[in-house]
């Protein structure tokens, strides 16, 4: 009997010329739809699959594979005397090979102005009925989900290699391929019925790019992207120049999207180990640049720098002048390329920075679990703060006083930032005690901090912190407030004309 192959996909990639070589290799192919067209116009022999079941395609196609004579002939076992006999009394033939893939539900989904009734109805059922049963089955049926397999497949059987291994690596693409096309369905109906943490948490993620290493070169490591992310991100970032992205490369440039994200004015940011060491916001790119630099010009050394507008001649000279990891941006000039291009291995990235980003989960690992959280996406106006201090903030300290709050949330906890005039001076990260971090940025800005802000992520524990910040000449100080001895640090401030701002509102990042 002449092996049997069934072929059915929405992606008709190569699928004309797959089909040619399987009816080469002594395949009998069994069709439905779009695919039987497509092979019938291609001169490739084909049976429907309803001439098969004896049974029409029925309610718009949503049934046409669903059917013994389909799945008898992919689940039976064929070292098993009783399914071959089974088959035999039924008249139903072995299927040995399933080239399918799916409904495009994910492409469904970001079209734009899709309805919920078109979305539905790219739910598909057969497609991921046939590759589960053909997978299960792998042990007599080859089951291919991509068409990036064709050739490989074809190979190996031309050549005589193409066996039990080999069916079974392309199961276990299959129920990688089912298991993210039900995980996306599932977070859509999560979405549509408003369950943001149901029981049972599935995501999906698809890779990017393998990676040479993780964090440190005995590590393996590889990159994914959300396929169903609203707005932008880093995977997709468009990358121009420059070796391939490492992965901390990726955790630090990631780290200067989202403090980039605080600020619409020209705005650069310069992140060292997925901390901001230098932020400067000003009228232009090239001189925000400029004040992102001056504001740690050791810690830049070796760096990422992101900025929110396109690069222009002024500020690729800038750059160019110190090493720098990667530079992310809107967009290059021409002239910037050219001169930042001169350094073989300096990556540049195009990333388009769009208004309207959405909110996301953070996903952290745990052994043996998750941790799943909303991203942190709280904001503080001057409507929002409370002053509990006697001297009220001046328009230029409550103006720096915005600016490092929006700073000190992308600060490790223990997080102290100083900052004046729209830069900061001076950030304190990661330490297990709050004064620690003070000292640090204090130690850091030297005599930038006389006139300076000072940002904390949350609320002074003891006064320690605002007894530093005063010695070393901080004028205003912004908090979430909240601690019971909260009126300590209010005296202090009092006592040496600090005004200080509570937001209510704290920003740990551990």
């Amino acid at each position: 009997m002449k092996k049997q192959a069934l072929i059915s996909v929405s992606d008709k990639t190569n699928i004309t010329t797959f089909a040619k070589g399987l009816v080469e290799q002594g395949y009998d192919i069994l069709s439905t739809g779009g695919t039987l067209k497509a092979l019938k116009e291609a001169g490739i022999p084909a049976k429907a699959v309803d001439e098969v079941t004896g049974f029409p395609e029925i309610l718009g196609g949503r049934v046409k594979t669903l059917h013994p004579f389909i799945h008898g002939g992919l689940l039976a076992k064929r070292s098993n005397p009783n399914h071959m006999s089974q088959l035999e009394e039924n008249n139903i033939a072995p299927i040995d090979m399933v080239v399918v893939n799916l409904y495009p539900f994910k492409q469904t989904l970001q079209k734009e102005d899709v309805t919920g009734d078109e979305i539905i109805e790219n739910i598909d059922i057969g497609g991921p009925t046939m590759l589960r049963a053909a997978a299960k089955n792998f042990a007599d049926v080859a089951v291919v989900v991509n068409p990036s397999d064709y050739d490989t497949v074809l190979a190996g059987l031309r050549s005589g290699s193409f066996g039990k291994e080999e069916r079974k690596k392309l199961a276990a693409k299959v129920f990688q391929h089912t298991a993210n096309y039900d995980a996306m369905i599932a977070r859509y109906f999560s979405e549509e019925t408003e369950e943001a943490f149901p029981e049972t948490y599935t995501v999906t993620y698809e890779k990017v790019q393998s990676l040479r290493y993780g964090e440190n070169p005995h590590q393996q490591a590889a990159f994914y992207q959300n396929p169903l992310h609203k707005g932008w991100s880093l995977a997709a970032a468009k990358q121009l120049h420059g070796k391939e992205l490492s992965f901390n490369n990726i955790q630090d440039a990631n780290a200067a999207l989202e403090i980039l994200s605080e600020y619409k004015e020209p705005t650069a940011v310069a992140v060292k180990h997925m901390n901001p060491c230098g932020i400067g916001v000003s009228e232009d790119l090239s001189a925000a640049f400029t004040r992102a630099y001056e504001a740690d010009p050791i810690s830049i050394f070796g760096g990422i720098v992101a900025c929110n507008r396109e690069v222009d001649i002024a500020t690729a000279q800038q750059l160019n002048e110190i090493f720098l990891e990667i530079v992310i941006a809107p967009g290059f000039t021409g002239e910037a390329l050219e001169i930042l291009t001169q350094k073989k291995n300096i990556r540049l990235l195009d990333l388009p920075m769009q208004e309207g980003d959405s909110g996301y989960h953070k996903l952290t690992t745990v052994k043996g679990g998750l941790l799943v959280q909303d991203s942190d996406n709280g904001e503080v106006t001057r409507e929002d703060i409370t002053i509990p201090t006697k001297r009220q903030p001046t328009d230029k300290e409550l103006t720096d006083l915005l600016f490092a709050w929006k700073a000190v949330k992308h600060v490790k906890s223990n997080a102290i930032v100083l900052a004046k005039d729209n830069q900061t001076v001076g950030v304190g990260a990661g330490q297990m005690n709050r004064i620690g971090s003070a000292n640090i940025a204090i130690e850091q800005a030297g005599e930038k901090a006389k006139g300076a802000v000072l940002a904390s992520d949350a609320f002074f524990p003891m006064p320690d912190t605002v007894e530093a910040a005063a010695k070393a000449g901080v004028t205003a100080i912004i908090q979430p407030g909240g601690s019971k001895r909260d009126q300590d640090s209010i005296d202090v401030c009092n006592e040496h004309g600090i005004t200080m701002v509570y937001t209510g509102m704290r920003h740990f990042k551990h």
